[in-house]
């Protein structure tokens, strides 16, 4: 391997680490969808390989994955979906509460 294939491999590793680290940041700090642990393992992925273009803002990754639920995976939307389920009624107890 030449020296220049040798940065370029650490440069492409580096750059994909520095992604997937956002996109498990956006996806635990997300107000709209906060996915769990078992949403980033699912899901990084389909962020990475579907909206990779949109890093590191978060509202964007959110948005994006959302719009593109189509394509993800079915284990990521059925993470997405149980989780959006989850927060819909949660916001409809507090709701009613008030």
């Amino acid at each position: 391997m030449t020296r220049y294939q040798t940065i370029a491999s650490l440069f492409k590793t580096t750059a994909s680490l520095l992604a997937l680290t956002a996109t498990a940041i956006a996806f635990q700090t997300s107000p709209g969808l906060a996915f769990s642990s078992e949403a980033q393992q699912m899901c990084s992925g389909d962020a990475m390989r579907l909206c990779s273009s949109e890093i590191p803002d978060i509202p964007r990754i959110r948005a994006c994955m959302v719009q593109k639920k189509a394509q993800v995976s079915p284990g990521c939307r059925a993470v997405m979906d149980r989780e959006a389920a989850a927060a819909t009624a949660s916001r409809k107890r507090e709701a009613a509460a008030q």
